[in-house]
């Protein structure tokens, strides 16, 4: 069996019940869609071997004895023995390491790779490429009836996320779990939090907030001469809207999500703004903003209120989320558990949802419109324009490139700029 944090199985079907938007009640997986059952071990796969996507491999192997890797993908070489490297040699990693099981002939490169992953035998796909590829990533893991951990946000333009949202229809169709990279969601005290505002602890909720100020992501101190345009910008994702979507939708996702998921569904306007004040007008930084401020406006008139900002290292920081009711107020700073951590629950999570013995999570729904959600706060920021729920879903905007290679020419959009920049 799975490894569980400290709680009575009453307490964890309770919680995990609980566990989104996208969960439903306690519903078993059909087994044909299960090759591990019991003991037997499950197989995972891994598209995307940078940090996070080793970190993931590192959690679920630490959560679930009954899991195994037994391929894994990358668009670098580097990256991808790297990761290997890193799972096989570091001392945190010994217990673990024998059910890393990565043969040559299951370590796939370039922008198939991820093809190549779901055509080998494995159970569970674990998605963790830059979030610009997750919508044709996901798509596909469903279309090979894979169960999936799929690294937040779910894409960076209205396009590609509604393509993923008819992927996660179908994934709910066929019964796939599918967990989320947004962790709070298997977070004990968010749980707890959640559990509170539905029992009406703090009466209506009447205003959220929601931010994430903090450092930024540089991925790359400059970069290599040999590498084109587009081996740049996969190097340095975080710096290039199309790739990342810019921090409201890579980072900020986290708080937004958690202020969505407590109010049970999606704002229906926002009204943002932002800019690029610190970030150098150079080469490494590409178009991204260094901050957003989002009004958002749910249907009921609530309002959410979010704020995004990077500074230099050593500024003043705060990653948090306040839910006020009519009767009190939830603070959802530092709710960290001694003893448990969300990175391996998720996990836990997953596996029980898979093996039925949890309730059933499916969580691609209801992020998936917490991605909206933060590309519609981007939008509204770089064209200055208020931006209803109707009109991102109805927008025509696609970021991804129409051709693929390492070598391609690839010109930099301008950063946005209000009045000039265009919503479509």
């Amino acid at each position: 069996m799975m490894q569980t944090s400290p709680l009575s199985r009453r307490s964890f079907l309770r919680r995990s019940t609980l566990a989104g938007a996208g969960a439903s009640a306690f519903t078993i997986v059909r087994p044909e869609l299960v090759r591990g059952a019991g003991k037997e071990k499950l197989k995972s796969g891994l598209v995307g071997c940078g940090g996070r996507g080793t970190q993931a491999i590192e959690n679920v192997l630490t959560g679930c004895p009954n899991v195994e890797i037994v391929a894994m993908g990358d668009l670098f070489e580097d990256r991808l023995e790297g990761s290997l490297k890193q799972l096989k040699e570091q001392k945190r990693n010994a217990a673990i390491q024998d059910r890393v099981k990565v043969d040559a002939e299951h370590r796939f490169t370039g922008f198939d790779a991820f093809k190549k992953v779901l055509a080998s035998d494995i159970d569970i796909v674990m998605l963790a490429t830059p979030p610009g590829y997750r919508p044709e990533h996901f798509e596909a893991a469903i279309n090979a009836k894979k169960h999936v951990f799929c690294e937040k946000p779910f894409g960076t333009d209205p396009v590609g996320v509604r393509r993923f949202m008819a992927a996660a229809k179908r994934s709910e169709e066929l019964k796939l779990t599918v967990k989320s990279g947004a962790q709070r969601r298997s977070q004990i005290k968010y749980l707890e939090a959640l559990k509170r505002v539905r029992d009406g602890q703090i009466g209506e909720i009447a205003a959220t907030y929601a931010n994430w100020i903090g450092g930024p992501v540089i991925q790359q101190k400059g970069r290599n001469p040999k590498w084109g345009d587009m081996e740049w910008e996969h190097r340095a994702w975080y710096s290039f809207v199309w790739i990342c979507g810019d921090q409201i939708v890579e980072q900020h996702l986290h708080n937004i999500d958690v202020c969505n998921w407590f109010m049970g569904t999606h704002p229906a306007e926002v009204t943002a703004s932002g800019g690029a004040v610190w970030r150098p007008k150079e080469e490494l930084y590409g178009n991204i903003y260094d901050h957003i401020s989002a009004d958002f406006v749910y249907a009921n008139g609530v309002h959410m209120s979010s704020y995004c900002r990077q500074y230099p290292r050593g500024c003043y920081g705060d990653v948090s989320e306040l839910i006020v009711g009519t009767r009190g107020k939830i603070d959802c700073h530092k709710m960290d558990t001694p003893g448990h951590n969300p990175y391996v629950q998720e996990h836990v999570d997953m596996l029980n949802s898979i093996l039925g013995a949890g309730p059933y999570i499916n969580e691609a729904m209801a992020v998936a419109e917490t991605t909206m959600t933060c590309i519609m706060g981007r939008e509204s920021a770089y064209s200055g324009q208020r931006i209803t729920w109707d009109q991102i879903m109805q927008s025509q905007l696609d970021l991804q490139p129409k051709a693929f290679d390492y070598n391609l020419k690839m010109d930099v959009p301008p950063l946005p700029v209000p009045g000039v920049y265009k919503f479509i």
